[in-house]
């Protein structure tokens, strides 16, 4: 099984870190020629570019110059103990079983607009880009037209053709991949709360992505019935409001 999770705004480089081992990333010659582009923008374009403010722009500039070639834990650190947002909070990989750590690394891949996509081990120095990110590289009008032609074919040296890829990642950059090619049966949970009598899907599955990507790996999950047995957080599988089988929904 192969999990796909978004990457998170927020990163976390002062928590202790419950592990020393990491890997190197994946794709970091194309990460440094995105970084070229990126530290050739001014602090005010970067701000316009990627809708932030001021002091967000500050920041990013800074990182953008002192992205380094080599990474190191003096300049990086693990990805998924980097990122920090509402996803990485439901799968609290410091809590993992230093057993399962291991599956983690071989399940969960995390998409990035600079990195291409990452395991939960790869070093990774602090950025902020979007996929949506509307940034021009060389002949590649977007990020998706830069990342269309690597992504999607090397995830597909990982998966084999009947291996189940979760897809918990947001629209924003599961766009990156091109599905008609992916190896594999894609799933996408959909998660949905009651609220005024109504089912909608709220922030919270932010959260509730992170859950089941903690329970997959925690159960060594491998099928779509796995995959259906997720009850965490008062989510439980619907059959009766599931219209596409390979979109299953949770409701609570």
């Amino acid at each position: 099984m192969k999990i796909l999770l978004s990457p998170a705004k927020t990163l976390d480089y002062k928590t202790e870190l419950p592990i020393d081992n990491y890997t190197q990333p994946i794709f970091i010659k194309e990460a440094l020629k995105l970084n070229k582009v990126l530290r050739n923008i001014s602090k005010n374009e970067l701000g316009k570019l990627m809708h932030i403010s001021e002091s967000l722009a500050d920041l990013n500039y800074k990182r953008n110059q002192e992205f380094n070639k080599e990474f190191t834990t003096d300049n990086s650190r693990p990805a998924v103990y980097a990122f920090a947002g509402d996803v990485y909070t439901g799968l609290d990989a410091y809590t993992l079983k230093v057993n399962r750590i291991d599956d983690m690394q071989s399940m969960v891949r995390i998409l990035s607009g600079l990195y291409g996509y990452l395991r939960p081990l790869d070093l990774l120095q602090p950025y902020r880009l979007e996929m949506g990110t509307k940034l021009p590289v060389e002949n590649d009008r977007n990020l998706y037209a830069f990342w269309k032609d690597i992504v999607t074919p090397s995830l597909n040296k990982e998966i084999q053709q009947d291996e189940v890829v979760v897809n918990l990642a947001s629209n924003e950059y599961f766009k990156v991949i091109d599905k008609k090619s992916l190896n594999g049966q894609l799933i996408s949970p959909v998660f949905k709360d009651y609220k005024n009598g109504k089912l909608k899907v709220i922030s919270f599955l932010q959260k509730a992505r992170g859950s089941m990507a903690r329970f997959l790996i925690e159960t060594q999950s491998s099928s779509l019935q796995d995959v259906l047995s997720f009850q965490k957080d008062d989510y439980r599988y619907s059959e009766k409001d599931t219209v596409n089988e390979n979109e299953p929904v949770f409701i609570r």
